[in-house]
């Protein structure tokens, strides 16, 4: 096994690496498992690929090795993986069945898509983070898959690029509203989640080391409820209107008044206690926030 990852900067390379056939279209291919199956010789190295790919298992039931971890696709969905991110290939079967649709940033150069591009945030993502879809919602993906597929297949003409790049991005329009549904149907798991964010966050402040440790960051919150940072911000946008920075500031004044309302610490103490590095920013965020200073604050608090 490869201790190194597997640098794959195009499609063609990673087709023939898989012994796979070549692509039709040099930046944008669709490859059905149940057609043609890949070259395991490096069953356990990870690719890190420069191009994006989408994993959609229709049928079987198990769990499948997708990247670092395994996705559990008894009902069928769809994985995202970026540019940039490790996959590692595996010699589960599971993981090679239904559609695997890659496709390179170049395709979307010159086209709104490629500006846009980062607001589909499923591509950063998890592997456990995956879309897990409805009998109705995989007909819809599968009709996607379809035409484009028809449309590789169709000879080459000046609007070929635009017609494909149409339907890439009717895909990840029908992703994120399937995404919001599953927000919102497993919302007991998630609003769990938020629970266990505002106690860390709690128990965090009740520490008073936040000289030591800095000011509370998504990505911190993140690796505390286990979950990638852009599932919890994009989960908690969905559910709430706000994201984890915008929770992690709430919390942030609402700590702030409670230790300025105490009369107990200075000011300076008080930014110190959050993690701020300087008071001088912890005033400025203060006035932000609250249209206030601290000093503000605290004098009409004790002035009731």
């Amino acid at each position: 096994m490869s201790t190194q990852p597997v640098i794959i900067e195009n499609i063609t390379t990673l087709m023939e690496r898989l012994n796979l056939p070549g692509p039709l279209h040099p930046l944008i291919t669709l490859v059905n498992y149940d057609q043609t199956k890949p070259d395991l010789a490096d069953v356990g190295s990870q690719y890190l690929l420069h191009f994006y790919k989408i994993a959609f298992k229709t049928r079987f039931s198990g769990k499948a090795k997708y990247g670092p971890g395994s996705y559990d696709f008894r009902e069928g969905g769809l994985a995202f993986v970026g540019p940039h991110q490790l996959v590692e290939l595996s010699s589960d079967g599971a993981e090679h069945e239904g559609y695997a649709l890659f496709f390179h940033p170049d395709l979307l150069i010159s086209y709104p898509l490629a500006g846009s591009i980062h607001r589909y945030g499923f591509f950063s993502y998890s592997v456990s983070e995956a879309l897990y879809l409805s009998e109705r919602e995989k007909k819809i993906v599968e009709s996607v898959f379809e035409a484009i597929d028809s449309e590789l297949r169709t000879n080459t003409d000046v609007f070929s690029q635009d017609v494909l790049v149409s339907q890439l991005e009717l895909l990840l329009n029908h992703c994120n509203r399937f995404y919001n549904r599953q927000f919102l149907i497993r919302k007991p798991v998630h609003h769990e989640l938020i629970d266990r964010m505002n106690t860390y966050l709690t128990d965090r402040f009740a520490r008073h080391q936040g000289l030591a440790t800095g000011l509370p960051t998504t990505q911190e919150i993140a690796d505390q409820l286990k979950v990638s940072p852009r599932y919890l911000s994009d989960m908690l946008k969905s559910l709430t209107g706000k994201t984890t920075q915008q929770h992690i500031h709430l919390r942030l004044i609402e700590k702030a008044k409670e230790l300025l309302a105490r009369d107990l610490l200075t000011t300076a103490d008080v930014a110190f206690s959050l993690g701020f590095e300087h008071p001088q920013s912890f005033n400025k965020f203060f006035r932000q926030k609250t249209g206030s200073s601290p000093t503000a604050f605290r004098k009409a608090f004790t002035d009731q």
